[in-house]
């Protein structure tokens, strides 16, 4: 290559890296340059919160709302000195009555900074510095380093004020500083009397839940966290704002986040504003804070009362959630875990399980196995077989909970066979079932089931509008025990949610809808393309589960409920045998207007003595559930 078409080259290259570099100021991060750009050529100053969006419910009730709360301030004083603002802090310390002391890696700041340390350096190590073969930077790690005892001189009060004069100088030289959260008014007026140049009150905005519930779910708001410190600061946001950090405030900060009024620092130190502080949007819930509370109410007034059943001791508590199934949005959801403390009863919060933790759910999922088993001709409609047991070679016999007669598949569900579910797994391997018969299975029978199982939103995303959901654990054996296993919900492990999403679904003969918070939100996000034949026989066996099978008493007969319980052998502590219960259901079969799932962990645990032993915590729960929401369209459809 010639020198001729090399510098061609080479000024193509540098124009490109110009044009991607002016792209990336004036276009991708194109706030953040402009936020620079004021701070470096003019003072700009902005008040540290701006009122969020308020968080509603669907009819307009104020869940989440804003609280004004006032806070010492303060702006550094044009040409102060250190010792000036020394004597501050130690004066602040005092008015405002600081508490909070210096750690020990400021204290050796502040000393470094106070003193001539040179003698902690060795001659060599100045001469060094002196012709620039170590740097200010190494010299001041240095120095750190070697300061020990020198910081056990400072008092109770040296080490306050010491806090507090860095409190005054953290950020940038103009920024204003908060010294004092929640401030009083008595404290504000005497800062006022005081007349201490630079500082004085103003305020800032923290959330305040109006009824005390879906703590977890709305999530928590904080300062920017270090980590996060790039991305918002990108997106053109202060360092010192108040963000989301967790649940629907993070997932949503972008809606919620108000833009704090911003002010020119003049060159006496005055400030003009520059523009007012808007208000962040609001967000609307599909949450009916009515069916909340009185959801809240039901699991604690369950849980208490299940303490006094047998074989509880591993209990902690349950979960339910209630959706609207032709939507996917949550009209309520809660966890409460019952705990001892100092022996007084508290109800924790563990809301946010139902998104973030995966249990073994049992026959509850036997709808969407039966599904595999019509998509592979392995369920014959309406035939029926006589319910027994299965013994595969070098496995130990595998049974129903009890000998059910002939069964078809609508009867299956209804009597929760086990039996006809290990047939219809060996049928999808391309096996007939043989006594003591040894069946070979891969990888491609488990994801076989799995894969249908994923368009119920059993082991993948149901796409919900919430942090930090799991999708549950995936076993990675292979056995012809496991497969079996896999095929009556002992295997796998699902979230509460994704049950959730499993049987609207089923309500929706086979389009499945996103799970949402946000009110108007729905999207179709799968569709099993299963023939509506087959999921009608689902939806009928699962009628007549809640109605004549095992889910009878879950929901009210009048309410023409239709679902399916399941119940799972699981290890607490990895140690001790324990049960799960679940359901899932929705009611009315025809034109459903709402969803549930209840899932109990560890609700008992077994013994040689209580193999029989049932628990009636999760249909009481259900029970509870549905005859309030029932009542509760008895009264819409009146009014």
């Amino acid at each position: 290559m010639n020198k001729k078409n090399l510098f061609y080259i080479l000024i193509s290259m540098i124009f490109c890296l110009l044009v991607i570099r002016f792209i990336n100021i004036r276009v991708v991060n194109h706030d953040y340059y402009l936020t620079l750009y004021s701070k470096t050529t003019q003072k700009v100053i902005s008040n540290f919160t701006a009122p969020r969006g308020r968080i509603l419910d669907t009819n307009g009730n104020v869940i989440v709302d804003n609280k004004k709360v006032p806070i010492i301030i303060y702006r550094k004083i044009d040409n102060i000195s250190k010792e000036e603002e020394i004597d501050l802090a130690y004066k602040l310390t005092r008015v405002l009555n600081l508490t909070k002391e210096a750690e020990e890696d400021l204290l050796k700041e502040f000393y470094l900074l106070t003193n001539d340390t040179n003698y902690l350096l060795t001659e060599q190590e100045i001469k060094d510095l002196e012709y620039r073969k170590i740097s200010n930077e190494e010299i001041k790690k240095i120095k750190l380093e070697r300061i020990k005892d020198e910081i056990n001189n400072y008092s109770l009060e040296d080490r306050i004020a010491i806090n507090t004069y860095y409190l005054l100088n953290k950020g940038y030289y103009y920024d204003t500083k908060i010294l004092l959260d929640n401030a009083s008014n008595d404290l504000c007026a005497l800062i006022m009397e005081e007349d201490i140049k630079g500082v004085s009150c103003s305020y800032k905005y923290e959330r305040v839940n109006n009824y005390n519930t879906l703590n977890q779910i709305i999530g928590q708001t904080a300062m920017i966290q270090y980590e996060d410190k790039d991305y918002y600061l990108s997106r053109g946001y202060n360092i010192d704002e108040i963000v989301g950090i967790s649940g629907l405030e993070l997932y949503y900060e972008e809606l919620l986040h108000g833009t704090p009024a911003k002010y020119i620092v003049k060159e006496d130190n005055s400030i003009k504003l520059l523009e007012e502080e808007k208000q962040g949007q609001d967000l609307i819930l599909n949450i009916d804070i009515n069916i909340q509370l009185r959801l809240d109410e039901i699991l604690k007034e369950n849980i208490e009362k299940t303490k006094n059943y047998k074989y509880t001791n591993y209990y902690k508590g349950s979960y339910a959630i209630i959706s609207n199934p032709n939507t996917g949005g949550i009209l309520a959801i809660s966890g409460f875990q019952r705990l001892k403390d100092n022996n007084n009863i508290i109800y924790k919060d563990v809301t946010r399980d139902i998104i973030t933790s995966s249990f073994t759910v049992g026959s509850v999922i036997k709808g969407a196995s039966h599904t595999v088993g019509y998509l592979n001709n392995a369920i014959e409609i309406g035939k029926k077989i006589n319910d027994s047991c299965v013994k595969l070679y070098n496995v130990p016999e595998k049974c129903s909970y009890k000998k059910l007669g002939y069964i078809d598949d609508i009867t299956a569900l209804k009597t929760s066979s086990n039996y006809y579910q290990f047939i219809t797994a060996i049928k999808t391997t391309g096996n007939t079932y043989k006594r003591n018969m040894q069946l070979e299975v891969s990888i491609d029978d488990f994801n076989r089931y799995r894969d249908v199982f994923k368009h119920f939103g059993l082991g993948s995303s149901t796409y919900i509008d919430y942090p930090g959901e799991v999708t549950g654990i995936t076993g990675d054996k292979i056995s012809p025990d496991l497969l079996l296993n896999f095929a009556i919900g002992q295997y796998d492990t699902y979230t509460p949610i994704q049950l959730l999403s499993y049987i609207n679904t089923i309500s929706n003969k086979g389009i499945r809808y996103n799970l949402s918070f946000k009110k108007d939100n729905t999207k179709e996000v799968d569709n099993i393309n299963l023939d509506q034949t087959y999921l009608e026989r689902i939806q009928e066996g699962f009628y007549q589960v809640v109605n004549y099978g095992t889910a009878r008493g879950y929901i009210s007969y009048d309410n023409n409920g239709v679902g399916k319980t399941g119940t799972a052998q699981n290890y607490y502590d990895g140690k001790i045998a324990t049960i799960n219960q679940t359901f899932a259901g929705y009611f009315p079969r025809e034109n459903p207007q709402y969803s549930l799932v209840v899932v109990s962990p560890n609700i008992s645990y077994e013994t040689d003595n209580n193999s029989d032993y049932y628990n009636p915590t999760t249909r009481n729960i259900s029970r509870a559930i549905t005859n309030y929401l029932a009542t509760l369209s008895q009264h819409q459809l009146a009014d």
